[in-house]
């Protein structure tokens, strides 16, 4: 057997096998909390300049709407004031149930109502990734309410399937909704609670933070949203926070986590986006 002539083929075999190779949770967690789910633009303290250093996930964002004032908690592995005592299921009930481990019910702004859908790999990917995030002791404020919290956000999720990738209109529709929930902010609150049924993607939802106070932008293909934009306008939008007349838009856009989001997940989003019925901003 000629070995020298065979070496080539084994190259190819070695190069096919890396490329195929699927993520580890733990890398499929890395990437998700760095750019489409981008925990730490609300459970990191953020600077002009980014993440503030050493802080990551150590809770204290203050966002306030006319209904609540939220400060995201400690989610780093700190066992006294984070989730380090936590175990897997229950950061994944937290996440896809809303409920902490003593029973109790964890309120907005985290969007429950698309973090149902999280499919169980990449909800267990980022718990993976939570595991690693070094602990800091840190005790968040809790949140208030000017409202009751519901008994629940729906009926106990156990197990959600995988979105294949190959139709980029039904991924990009799970990326932009389980896992970016862009429509959480992006949609205008109507008593108390953001209009999907009627205006999806509408904008018009105005929040108060460290930022000032922001108005959300119409992401819809209306003459009032992004109809204009072309592909490279709404991904340069999602990922710069730059209009395509130059403008900038504001925080709490998460621009220094969206600017991770990989090529082809970028291509999906703006696929789905572009299937959203147009919608008016709300006067």
């Amino acid at each position: 057997m000629n070995i020298r002539a065979l070496l080539p083929c084994l190259l190819l075999i070695t190069l096919a096998t890396s490329a195929a190779r699927a993520e580890t949770p733990l890398e499929r967690g890395r990437y998700l909390v760095n750019s489409i789910v981008a925990c730490g633009n609300c459970h990191t303290p953020q600077t002009p300049n980014g993440p503030e250093a050493g802080k990551e996930l150590a809770g204290q964002f203050l966002i306030k709407t006319p209904g609540f004032t939220a400060y995201a908690p400690n989610i780093s592995r700190d066992p006294e004031t984070g989730i380090g005592k936590w175990t897997d299921e229950q950061i994944i009930n937290a996440i896809r149930n809303g409920r902490r481990p003593d029973g109790t019910l964890i309120g907005p702004p985290m969007p429950f109502e698309f973090y149902r859908h999280m499919s169980d790999s990449d909800v267990k990917g980022i718990v993976a990734y939570l595991r690693t995030v070094p602990p800091v002791k840190n005790t968040a404020t809790r949140s208030t309410y000017n409202f009751p919290l519901p008994p629940a956000y729906g009926p106990e999720v156990t197990t959600v399937p995988d979105v294949p990738k190959d139709d980029p209109v039904k991924y990009g529709e799970y990326l932009t909704g389980p896992l970016a929930h862009c429509w959480a902010c992006h949609s205008p609150i109507v008593n108390g609670e953001p209009d999907y049924e009627h205006q999806f993607g509408a904008g018009g939802q105005v929040l108060e933070g460290p930022w000032g106070v922001a108005v959300t932008a119409n992401i819809t293909p209306h003459e009032d949203g992004i109809r204009d934009y072309s592909d490279e306008d709404i991904a340069r939008a999602i990922t710069t926070g730059v209009r395509p007349d130059g403008s900038k838009l504001s925080a709490p856009m998460g621009f220094y986590y969206y600017k991770n989001i990989r090529p082809d997940d970028l291509k999906a989003m703006v696929a789905y986006i572009r299937t959203v019925p147009p919608k008016p901003t709300p006067k």
